[in-house]
This record gives structure tokens, sequence and C-alpha cells, in this order.
């Protein structure tokens, strides 16, 4: 269940702000058309956490306990430190013709790869017994950080105080990254 939940909070963490929740919002209002937007957003979250959990569920198994801590412990290291990284808005990807869903499913699936939330799933399915849980989290926070960009358009992040919750979920993953680490390496 651990995994379940770090998974959820910090891909949830990750995204709030984040360059996937400003494609969103401008293929939300280009489209108009909220269920093929929130149905590409499902798979493409379902997707990467798939993909990731996988990895780490492959991955796993090669790996002696304090390795496996020391790369969840990186990937919330990873993720905490491009919370403080300003972000550019993405290629609205105005030249695609295929679709609401196809566009935003293909575009945020690509976005996703390397991106922070992604490598944390792959952290956790690597450490965690259960991956499934990790890519089940993963895909739910990433999914509850988007879909209300879609329904609210602009007024969330207007809502919300953005810069604060990157920085304040900024330090708290840099803090639970640097004990674990720490934890990995005996230091702890």
């Amino acid at each position: 269940m651990d995994a379940l939940l770090i998974a959820l909070l910090g891909c949830l963490l990750g995204e709030i702000g984040d360059k996937s929740q400003l494609l969103v919002l401008a293929l939300a209002a280009r489209y108009d058309r909220n269920g093929a937007v929130i149905a590409g957003i499902i798979a493409a979250a379902i997707a990467n956490a798939t993909l990731s959990a996988a990895a780490g569920a492959y991955l796993g198994p090669m790996l002696g306990a304090d390795a496996r801590l020391l790369f969840l412990a990186l990937s919330l290291l990873f993720l905490g430190a491009g919370m403080f990284w300003p972000v550019k808005s993405p290629d609205p990807l105005a030249g695609w013709p295929i679709g609401a869903f196809l566009t935003t499913a293909l575009g945020l699936f690509i976005l996703g790869f390397g991106d922070g939330p992604q490598f944390l799933i792959l952290g956790i399915a690597t450490h965690s017994a259960n991956p499934a849980l990790a890519a089940i989290g993963g895909a739910v926070g990433v999914i509850a950080a988007s879909v209300p960009v879609v329904l609210l358009r602009g007024h969330i992040l207007a809502i919300l105080p953005v810069r604060a919750i990157r920085l304040g979920g900024g330090v708290l993953l840099l803090l639970v990254g640097a004990i674990s680490a720490l934890s990995a390496l005996s230091l702890f």
C-alpha cells in the first residue's frame, strides 16, 4: 500500500504546474471536447505508468535491497529538484490533425517520457514488492492533477498557489529522498 500512496502523492505533486498541465490546458481550449481530452489523459497516464512499473519490476530483482532503496531515493531527489526549475510551455501540438483523443494521448505520452513522475513510478516499482500498485498510484496521481485543468480550464491555475505547491512539494520530496539515500548508504 506504501507504493500506491507514495506514487499517487508524488505524481500529483510533480504534475501540478508542470508542462503536462499546460499542454492539457492548451488542448482543452483548442478542442473544447472535454470527454475526448480526459480519455486521452487517462490513456497516456495508464500507458506511461504501466511502462515505468514494468521496467521497475524488471530491474528490481537485479538489485540488492540497499540499491533498490537508493534508486527510489534518487527518483525522489530528481523529482524534488525538478520542481524548483521554471516550467516552459510545451508545444501546443497545433499541427497534429489526428483529433482530440489521439493528440492528447500521444502528446502526453511523449511528454511524459523521462519526466519526474515517470521516473518516480520506476523508482517505486523497483523498490516495491508490488509494482502494480506503483503503476496504479502514479496513473491516478497524474489523472487527478490533469482532469481538473480540463474541467476548470485556466481557473484552476489561478485558484491554486502553484508556485507555493511546487516549492513546498520540492522541499518535501528532497527531504524524503535525502533521508532514503542516507538510509540506503547506512549513514542514517
